[in-house]
């Protein structure tokens, strides 16, 4: 779906991966803390979170192409905004409207409107949109930088506003397609369930709300922390950037793979898969420490790991509960992962702070390893089966 992936990447590269360049700069010129000034990007994924039920189950009535053309618009009132929230009150109400933004319009929304298009056949295009959004922060971050240095960082959300009104939007609401996939509805009673899928409620659903919020915690905490961890255990700073950059390929390197050779395996075979490398890397951490071969390993692992469940978010769910109502479930999904996405740095910060970095990467691992506990309990329904 080229639409979603040249959104995908605008969305992301100038709403998620701009705070960490801007927001240090915005604290400097109103003379706030920094602790205070990125608060309002967790304020942002706190609001995401919560109106993520409303996004799903209005792309499902909607359409995406309704519902993302609204949230690029949002996206561009806010990043224009921004530049005059001059105390903090105003300062952090537009930080909700960008997390409205971020709700109708990053991987969550777009799995949902590939639901809606292709239904039980989205899993190709949600890992080929995976590809495409694996390459915003490679975009996002060295843009963002020249357009500080060009025309300041005010300058630079004006800029990405206009890419999100006058791009994102008309890509959107004309070009996304608007059909929806043909989905029976599953019909009261086992014995005349078309579809071999697990109803969405009770304890599947819970299981795997509750492992994507788990290893929530993980990409979120890790991407806030990780490097100034490795810079704490006296690996030098141009080593440490070059050890984050491998992150990036490492992501798109592994969905490639699953793109190319994934296409007959179960999501939940790729899932647990994903996280028993993700634990094998802490461990690695664990018994050899932060030498600089060590952490780069790390990062590949991570990197390749994230890549793979970022997929399975939408991939698991299609899978398991099946088409109808997909956009619904995505929104109900959403909330706890993005909850938990907010909380994580503000943990992770509070465990190094009265501990140690090695207690908070051991947090972290726990709960990769709470993630994958939840992921091999859950069972398919089995080939000739009705759930």
């Amino acid at each position: 779906m080229p639409v979603l992936g040249v959104t995908q990447i605008v969305s992301w590269g100038s709403i998620f991966y701009t705070p960490v360049l801007i927001v240090p700069l915005i604290a400097n010129e109103h003379g706030w803390s920094m602790t205070f000034a990125m608060g309002g990007f967790s304020v942002a994924l706190l609001a995401a979170g919560l109106i993520a039920p409303m996004v799903g189950r209005s792309i499902d009535h909607f359409g995406g192409h309704n519902t993302m053309t609204v949230g690029s618009l949002t996206g561009a009132l806010g990043l224009v905004l921004i530049g005059y929230a001059n105390t903090p009150v105003a300062y952090y109400a537009v930080w909700v409207i960008l997390g409205a933004a971020m709700s109708m319009n990053l991987y969550d929304a777009a799995f949902a409107t590939l639901g809606r298009i292709f239904g039980a056949a989205a899993r190709r295009p949600i890992t080929a949109l995976t590809l495409a959004g694996g390459f915003a922060s490679t975009v996002g971050w060295p843009t963002t930088h020249l357009l500080i240095e060009t025309v300041g960082w005010r300058g630079t959300y004006v800029a990405y506003a206009a890419v999100l009104a006058f791009i994102s939007a008309p890509l959107h609401a004309f070009v996304l397609p608007r059909h929806r996939a043909a989905v029976d509805a599953p019909l009261p009673g086992d014995a005349k369930t078309p579809a071999k899928v697990l109803p969405p409620h009770g304890l599947p659903f819970i299981l795997v709300a509750s492992a994507f919020a788990a290893y929530a915690f993980v990409p979120s905490g890790l991407s806030a922390h990780l490097l100034a961890i490795f810079q704490r255990s006296s690996i030098d700073a141009t080593t440490v950037v070059w050890i984050g950059a491998l992150f990036g390929p490492a992501q798109v390197g592994a969905r490639l793979v699953e793109f190319a050779f994934g296409r007959n395996l179960h999501p939940l075979w790729v899932v647990r898969f994903a996280l028993g490398v993700l634990l094998c890397a802490f461990t690695m951490l664990a018994v050899f420490g932060f030498a600089p071969v060590t952490a780069a390993c790390f990062a590949l692992l991570f990197g390749g790991a994230n890549g793979l469940v970022t997929i399975t978010r939408g991939a698991v769910p299609l899978a398991l509960f099946g088409a109808f109502g997909y956009g619904r479930l995505m929104g109900r999904l959403a909330g706890p992962f993005l909850l938990m996405q907010a909380a994580a740095p503000l943990v992770m910060a509070f465990v190094i702070e009265r501990t140690s970095d090695p207690m908070a990467l051991a947090l972290a691992a726990c709960f990769a390893a709470t993630a994958l506990i939840c992921f091999i309990v859950i069972r398919a329904p089995e080939a000739g089966k009705a759930s």
